[in-house]
């Protein structure tokens, strides 16, 4: 969920408009919403929230079910709950309304049928598309920003109201992943001066809860901003810190600050997972608005009569069960042991464009009739002493769910935890005892007015505000003896001994680890010098074979040269013995006088025939002669290989053998 980005936009804007337009915001039920000023997303705390939501419509916890329920969007965000559904027409083209009530240029160049709207279009036709505030601009230095940007144009006071309504149902309250918001919102906007009977907050949480299975960290609407103050209500284990001085201010929303605080803003969903596993079941806040005074919260006083009541939350389209009978703990009550599956009310969403005009409330009339009338009682069960059974039925129910006594906590992340937990201990002890201060010097003003003399009707005003004053005073001193008690007996000295003997087993098991960096740094070093051990004996081999085949080249060179000679020397020899024979030969091969053969026939000659024989048989002699040298020069150099290298690898053996042969 992104952080306080169109939320900035949506402040900025309403508060720039004229105040007419404010006043007429403010009643159709936005004003106090829109007084808040906005703060951060804690990211990694609603992304642990979300995991954690199941097909029941509540969070699985450890310590049971829990549930947002009007209740709690009623003191938060001050929108109304009780009033008429949020239901109407949903058209197939919606382009003469858009041009009705919006205004001609949200159609000019567009295709029928129209069934949404480009968020975008809306900020640009006022002159504030694009603004964003920057990441070193204060808050009011945007708004006067935008308040210079903002651009009404000729347009009538109830076309800006709409446009800018409709941003906020877009971008707000009935937010989604699109850009874009689906027209039938704006059909709301028709007659303003009846906008305001709407249930806007109910419709609201219905919107979170069809979210919630689906949701991811792009999505952003009131109902994130809300769910994570009402988880900071519940189980204070996030950023968030009440603010001082806001004690008394309306909605409740408006009292809380989301500033970064790097003693416990450094953490990842992951974290927020483990610290919920973990969390103190005791500590859980069931009944956070004890003490807080009905009239001061209008949207509280109205919807009262809700608030133990079984309903369906509707929101165009869309409707979800609120199961109250889930967190009846919420009420003041022990919570009864309940089959979930025997609740047997299913909500329904659909937020699929239709090929006709329909009216969504005509069609489910007995889902609109039974918010009318209220829902139902939820029944108590008096004869509970406490929630033991509930919680024995839930943990085997969700045993998968909950990870309980399943989870071993790594060193470093129990002692972050543990050190978060220190963190937000001092910040609630900060918070409180400021609280304490602010309350003292309201109970002192009111005492003095009070003795400074006046009406009877003022007198009593007072006196009742300094009871509420000094309930509160009572309280916020008991809750900070109980974290000192905590903190002086058991608290901080346990946490810190459990943190002492983790960083000891962290020490040790750094240790451990070091070792082992050792060990694998010695392996990779024994494995270089086989590496280097394997190049010297392939080097060496390639050296010892040129060597062979150099001096192999050498004796074939030497062969060739010889065999000239010996050839010459043989032919010489034959030469000789042929002439022994030869009557017409003399010795040394010169011829004799020639004599008369005319009365003897000519002998054949054959001498060419015998040189032929000769050649071919001394060559064959030192073709023989040469190969027989060879073989012994060969097995010669390898005996000398050997002596000279000494450790021949076996497959070098192999090798020369094949030369060999």
């Amino acid at each position: 969920m992104r952080s306080r980005v169109t939320w900035d936009l949506c402040w900025a804007w309403y508060h720039a408009l004229p105040e007419a337009q404010q006043a007429q915001i403010a009643g159709m039920g936005f004003g106090h919403l829109l007084s808040v000023r906005p703060f951060h997303l804690d990211v990694p705390y609603l992304e642990a929230l979300r995991e954690r939501w199941e097909d029941c419509k509540a969070f699985i916890m450890p310590w049971g079910h829990m549930i947002p329920t009007l209740e709690d969007v009623a003191y938060l965000t001050g929108l109304p709950v009780q009033g008429e559904p949020v239901v109407g027409l949903e058209r197939r083209d919606y382009y003469d309304d858009i041009a009705e009530l919006l205004g001609p240029e949200f159609v000019a160049g567009r295709r029928r049928p129209i069934q949404s709207i480009l968020l975008g279009s809306l900020s640009e036709a006022v002159g504030l598309r694009g603004r964003r505030r920057g990441p070193l601009e204060s808050l009011d230095e945007f708004y006067a920003g935008v308040r210079g940007a903002l651009d009404l144009g000729d347009r009538s006071e109830e076309r800006s109201v709409r446009i800018f309504v409709s941003y906020l149902f877009g971008r707000l309250l009935f937010a989604t992943q699109s850009s874009q918001m689906n027209c039938k919102f704006v059909l709301l906007l028709r007659d303003l001066a009846q906008a305001g009977r709407y249930a806007w907050g109910a419709a609201m949480l219905g919107h979170l809860f069809s979210l919630l299975p689906s949701s991811s960290q792009r999505s952003q609407s009131t109902g994130g901003f809300t769910l994570q103050i009402w988880g900071y209500t519940r189980f204070p284990m996030g950023r968030g810190t009440l603010v001082e001085g806001r004690q008394m201010m309306v909605p409740l929303m408006t009292r809380w600050e989301v500033a970064p605080d790097p003693r416990v803003t450094d953490r990842r969903a992951g974290d927020v997972r483990v610290a919920l596993d973990h969390y103190p079941h005791d500590q859980v806040v069931w009944t956070p608005y004890v003490g807080e005074a009905d009239a001061s919260h209008p949207a509280v006083a109205a919807g009262r009569p809700l608030f133990d009541r079984h309903l369906l939350l509707l929101c165009l389209g869309t409707c979800e069960v609120l199961y109250l009978e889930l967190v009846v703990r919420t009420l003041g009550w022990h919570q009864p042991t309940i089959e979930v599956a025997s609740l047997g009310r299913e909500g329904h969403s659909r937020r699929r464009f239709f090929a006709e005009d329909r009216d969504w409330g005509a069609d489910h009339g007995s889902t609109v009739a039974y918010w009318r009338e209220g829902g139902e009682q939820v029944a108590r069960v008096t004869d509970l002493q406490d929630s033991s059974a509930y919680m024995e039925d839930y943990q085997a129910r969700y045993v998968g769910r909950l990870w309980l006594d399943r989870r071993v906590m790594p060193e470093s992340q129990a002692i972050r935890l543990l050190e978060g937990r220190l963190a937000e201990q001092e910040i609630e002890l900060t918070r409180l005892r400021a609280e304490v201060r602010t309350l003292r010097e309201e109970l002192a003003r009111s005492r003095a007015s009070r003795d400074a003399g006046a009406s009877s009707f003022a007198q009593s005003a007072r006196g009742d505000l300094a009871h509420r004053l000094q309930e509160a005073l009572d309280r916020a001193e008991a809750r900070v003896r109980e974290l000192e008690t905590e903190r002086a007996d058991s608290g901080v000295a346990t946490l810190q001994s459990q943190m002492e003997s983790l960083r000891l087993e962290l020490v040790r098991v750094e240790g451990r680890l070091l070792e082992a960096r050792e060990w694998e740094k010695e392996a990779r070093d024994r494995e270089r010098d086989a590496d280097r051990a394997r190049a010297d004996i392939s080097r060496n081999y390639e050296i010892l074979k040129d060597r062979v085949l150099r001096r192999r080249r050498e004796q074939q060179r030497t062969a060739q040269q010889e065999a000239p000679a010996r050839t010459g020397s043989a032919f010489a020899s034959l030469d000789d013995l042929l002439t022994l024979g030869d009557p017409s030969m003399a010795r040394g091969g010169l011829p004799l006088p020639e004599a008369s053969t005319a009365s003897r026939p000519p002998l054949p000659d054959r001498r060419r025939e015998r040189e032929e024989e000769e050649v071919s048989s001394s060559h064959s002699k030192t073709h023989i002669h040469h190969m027989l040298w060879c073989r012994v020069y060969a097995i010669y150099l390898a005996k000398e290989a050997k002596s000279e290298e000494g450790h021949t690898t076996e497959w070098e053996k192999n090798r020369g053998n094949t030369l060999i042969g």
